[in-house]
């Protein structure tokens, strides 16, 4: 309460600002009440205070609730993409892919509805699931690089994953349902003129048996950017990274081309893609690069990728910048066999200088740390044999493989000498796929959230019976006996 000025002794004047915002702040007359009106109209105002605290709770409620809302769509669209799809709902639309990998190829059945029409949404492109709910894919083995030399049988290797497909497309819809065989790091080891002619038998003779949405352009040999971004994309897809409107994830701020105001928006997660002939790497690159040369800067070119998924180039909300790098020789199969060549090398350096006869014959053999104990194998590489027997010693098999990531390798730069778009480590994901994969989860059940110290522990030992025991150094069928135990280790591609 505060006099006005003047005669303060006669008259009051009542000053409300601590109940209400500061710009609401007003004062009533001075004029002289009785006891009563000063209660009514302390009651009136008290009243006041409370209905616009009312209003604010109910807002913050409603604004709760439509937060709460949003995530049970969310959760209940991630359900329904789990359940079979209704191949009687003539308005979705369909597409199969053929990935042919290096060990095997991979048909997969996609669908989606009619785009709901907003510029800034992306087609809810989902998985084709069957009557049990399984997602529809087949695989088969081995690679169809392996068609090097018959490639008129290409269209016959095809057939089982088409027929497979065709199956579950329904009939009305072939003719516009698109087929894309796209071909990876098996393929992109032959030469040209063998990878040709195995696209051209299958360009000529596909469209022959299945009515498929198929021309010359949808089977190609894809390039290890092609196959780093597309990986990227996906992972992020599903993830719900592109929808924009969901704020709860981590954030990122990003600095689009031709736009002075950076962006924030969801952050995006990185890829590590180790399949049989390469390995893949893919993160957004969300600031402008400075770089320390014009060397660098060209090599940068070929590594960075720009583009918008968006429905057309105005719409800038789903333009990205990704750094996309492949290291041919680096996937599971080929790096083994380059650790063999490695191995070949200096066992005959060795035995010229020191004038043995080591691994020469199965009596002899060279004892290989990367091996389980006791296993014993032949290398065949340039016309020479090489006998083997695994000897389980991580740490010594961590010192023989270091040169095959630091060094040259003829078909791609060493990892550690190639460029790599600066990362902020504070705010970025990783996801590890393929190799990566089976080798955490198939082998020693540590799936999820990598822990370096951890994998190194579980690879050396485990717990047995209440004993530690030295994973590594267990003999050969031990191991085998051991992850004849998990489930998913036969879906492992070793």
């Amino acid at each position: 309460m505060r006099l006005p000025p003047g005669d303060r002794r006669g008259s009051s004047a009542i000053s409300f600002s601590c109940l209400c915002p500061a710009s609401w702040h007003f004062t009533v007359p001075s004029v002289s009440l009785c006891l009563r009106q000063r209660l009514a109209l302390l009651g009136l105002l008290l009243g006041a205070c409370l209905l616009l605290l009312l209003v604010i709770v109910t807002n913050l409620w409603h604004w709760r609730a439509d937060a709460r809302d949003r995530q049970f769509e969310r959760y209940l669209a991630r359900y329904r993409a789990l359940e079979a799809t209704d191949t009687e709902d003539l308005a979705l639309s369909y597409g199969v892919v053929v990935d042919c990998g290096s060990s095997g190829s991979r048909v997969f059945v996609y669908f989606w509805p009619p785009h709901n029409g907003n510029p800034h949404d992306l087609l809810d492109i989902r998985q084709m699931r069957d009557h049990s709910s399984k997602p529809v894919v087949k695989k088969i083995k081995p690679g169809i690089s392996t068609l090097a030399r018959t490639p008129e049988k290409a269209s016959d290797y095809m057939r089982p994953l088409l027929s497979f497909a065709a199956a579950y497309v329904p009939k009305a819809k072939h003719k516009e349902t698109p087929l894309y065989i796209l071909c990876t790091a098996g393929m992109r080891l032959l030469p040209d003129w063998q990878q040709a002619a195995i696209l051209e038998d299958l360009v000529r003779d596909v469209p022959l048996e299945f009515d498929f949405l198929f021309s010359e352009s949808h089977a190609e040999v894809i390039s290890g950017k092609q196959e780093g971004v597309y990986a990227w994309i996906g992972i992020n897809f599903v993830l719900g990274r592109f929808d924009h409107e969901e704020e709860e994830d981590a954030l990122v701020s990003v600095t689009l081309a031709g736009q002075e105001e950076p962006v924030v928006r969801k952050r995006t997660v990185g890829i590590l893609d180790m399949g049989g002939a390469s390995l893949q790497i893919a993160y957004e690159v969300p600031s402008s690069t400075v770089f320390s040369s014009p060397q660098q800067e060209e090599e940068a070119k070929s590594l960075l990728a720009d583009f918008n998924l968006g429905c057309d180039v105005q719409h800038t909300k789903h333009g990205y910048r990704v750094y996309v790098n492949t290291f041919l020789g680096f996937g599971g199969n080929f790096a083994r066999q380059r650790y063999e060549a490695l191995m070949l090398n200096r066992t005959v350096t060795q035995n010229r200088l020191r004038a043995e006869q080591m691994g020469l014959n199965p009596e002899l053999p060279v004892l290989d740390p990367c091996l389980p104990v006791g296993l014993e194998d032949v290398v065949n590489q340039s016309g020479q044999t090489l006998y083997i027997r695994g000897q389980g010693d991580w740490q010594a098999c961590a010192e023989q493989l270091l040169p095959l990531l630091v060094g040259e390798n003829r078909s791609q730069a060493s990892l550690s000498h190639a460029y790599k778009a600066p990362i902020d480590f504070t705010n970025s994901e990783f996801y590890g796929f393929s190799e990566f994969y089976y080798c955490t989860d198939d082998v020693l059940r540590l799936g999820g959230l990598y822990h370096s110290p951890t994998f190194t522990r579980a690879a050396q030992v485990r717990r047995r019976r209440g004993v530690w025991e030295h994973f590594c150094m267990q003999r050969f069928p031990g191991v085998c006996d051991f992850c004849a135990r998990l489930p998913l280790f036969p879906f492992a591609s070793f």
